[in-house]
C-alpha cells in the first residue's frame, strides 16, 4: 500500500493505493479530509474519477461548511442532547469519576472514558424511547443493541434486533425520536418504500423535515 497527495482543481486530496481493492473509494470526513482509494491504477483514472465525483466531492465539503460539528473541550464540557454542557453538571458525574482514574494527559484513556459514559447514558435514555413507541406502534422487536457506529444511526435486523449508535445521545431529543421510529418501522418494512415512509408520518408527521435536519449533522 502507498499513499500520496494529489492536487485537483485548488483540492488537496489523499490518495491511497491498495493492491487489494477491487473498487475504487471516494470520502470526505468532518475535518474536510478527501481520500481517494483505488488498486494501483493511473493518475489519468484518478483523475478521471475524481472529474466525475467533483460536484459531490463539493457538495459534501458545503455541508461541513455550513454545519460544523460542535466540538467540545475534553475535561471541561460534555454534548448531551444537541447543546455543550459543562461537565459540572449532575448528568455526568460518572464521566467525571472515570476521568479522576486515568491519565489526562493519555488523549486515548480520556476518549475511552467519553465513549463509557455516552454509551451508558445512551443505554439508560434510548431504551425507555424505543419501549414507549413500541408500544404505541404495537410492534415488538426482539433486543436493543448500542455500537459506536461511523456512518449509520441505526439498523434493524430481521430477526428483529435495533442496533443505535450511541453517538445519537448527542443530537435533539426529537431527531432521536426519528431514529427510533424509523428503525421500529423497519419491522414491519425491511426497505424504505412508500408503505414505510406512511408509517414513519403516521407516528411523527414530520418525518421528512427532522430527516433533512439529521442528514445535515456529521459526528464522524
Amino acid at each position: 500500500m502507498s499513499i500520496s497527495k494529489i492536487s485537483f482543481n485548488d483540492l488537496e486530496i489523499l490518495h491511497v493505493r491498495n493492491r487489494a481493492l477491487k473498487n475504487s473509494y471516494i470520502s470526505v470526513k468532518r475535518n474536510g479530509l478527501i481520500t481517494v482509494k483505488t488498486s494501483n491504477v493511473s493518475e489519468d483514472y484518478v483523475r478521471n474519477l475524481l472529474e466525475k465525483k467533483e460536484l459531490w466531492i463539493r457538495k459534501q465539503l458545503q455541508k461541513i461548511q455550513n454545519n460544523p460539528q460542535p466540538q467540545i473541550n475534553m475535561e471541561d464540557e460534555v454534548l448531551l442532547f444537541g447543546e455543550i454542557l459543562s461537565i459540572d453538571i449532575d448528568e455526568a458525574k460518572e464521566l467525571r469519576k472515570e476521568l479522576e482514574r486515568v491519565d489526562v494527559l493519555n488523549a486515548e484513556a480520556v476518549l475511552k472514558c467519553y465513549d463509557k459514559f455516552y454509551k451508558n447514558y445512551a443505554k439508560n435514555y434510548l431504551i425507555p424511547r424505543v419501549e414507549h413507541y413500541s408500544r404505541i406502534m404495537e410492534l415488538d422487536f426482539s433486543e436493543i443493541k448500542f455500537r459506536k457506529m461511523r456512518s449509520r444511526w441505526g439498523s434493524c435486523s430481521s430477526m428483529g434486533v435495533i442496533t443505535l449508535n450511541i453517538e445519537l445521545i448527542k443530537i435533539d431529543k426529537k431527531l432521536i425520536d426519528f431514529i427510533v421510529v424509523h428503525e421500529l418501522s423497519h419491522l414491519v418494512h425491511m426497505n424504505h418504500s412508500k408503505k414505510f415512509h406512511s408509517l414513519v408520518e403516521r407516528y411523527l408527521p414530520d418525518a421528512k423535515s427532522l430527516n433533512r435536519e439529521l442528514k445535515a449533522i456529521r459526528l464522524f
